[in-house]
């Protein structure tokens, strides 16, 4: 597949939000680190968004971030997804020099899913790195089908494989045939909260009374506190791995 990798073009910020927005499901859209730094990204970091332009068509797009971390792998942070991009951030307002790139987003479009996409933008990330002098890639992944089994721990959800000995889950898969190495899980990867009505409206449930409730699309039970007007909802990612 003859493919483009194109950045650091006008709107590029808008083609991505294009092609991401319709794939998360509505609550995703709103955790506080990502809508208090998104334009950020682009603004500080363009040199490390790209998108893959297959024809006229943009089929998929990466975000990433660079940031230092020299404690062992297996010391991640629990807060994940968001500990990464608030931490690339501040080492970039603090003058700190990277030694790694952190992947915070890979998305493809829903009409090109299932035709090896998410592959070459794994391997355009890795290119990416190397060409930056990283020798490391540490991604929050969030598991595809997780979604479909929140009332399973994702620490028993991630070592499910198939008959072949290959992990279940499809997007782990991904990046475990490109070498990747499943360090641990974070368990507090992003913290998304609202008021009750916020949660109905991104939902389309109604939540009578307090507790937890399987709602489409999240990892795990979001929980609501109608005594206190709050939903709240942390989402679990895994640490990844790609040594360069």
């Amino acid at each position: 597949m003859n493919y483009k990798v194109i950045k650091n073009i006008k709107n590029h910020n808008k083609i991505q939000n294009d092609i991401s927005l319709p794939l998360w499901p509505e609550f995703m859209l709103h955790d506080a680190v990502a809508l208090n730094n998104w334009s950020k990204l682009f603004e500080l970091f363009s040199d490390y968004q790209f998108s893959l332009k297959l024809g006229n068509e943009f089929v998929g797009m990466a975000n990433c971030i660079p940031l230092r971390w020299e404690n062992p792998f297996d010391e991640l942070p629990e807060e994940g997804w968001d500990w990464a991009f608030k931490k690339g951030i501040e080492d970039r307002e603090k003058g700190i020099t990277p030694n790694m790139l952190n992947g915070l987003q890979i998305v493809v479009d829903r009409k090109h899913q299932r035709k090896g996409v998410s592959s070459m933008i794994l391997k355009e990330m890795k290119k990416l790195a190397k060409n930056k002098g990283f020798k490391y890639i540490i991604i929050p992944v969030r598991p595809s089908l997780k979604s479909k089994y929140p009332l399973i721990s994702i620490d028993d959800y991630i070592v499910w494989e198939r008959e072949d000995g290959q992990l279940y889950d499809p997007w782990l898969r991904v990046h475990e045939r490109a070498g990747g190495e499943v360090v641990k899980v974070c368990h507090r990867a992003m913290n998304i909260k609202g008021t009750v009505n916020q949660w109905q409206d991104w939902t389309g449930l109604m939540f009578f009374q307090s507790g937890e409730y399987v709602v489409e699309g999240a990892l795990r039970p979001v929980n609501i506190d109608i005594e206190n007007n709050l939903g709240s909802y942390m989402e679990p990612n895994v640490w990844v791995l790609h040594k360069i």
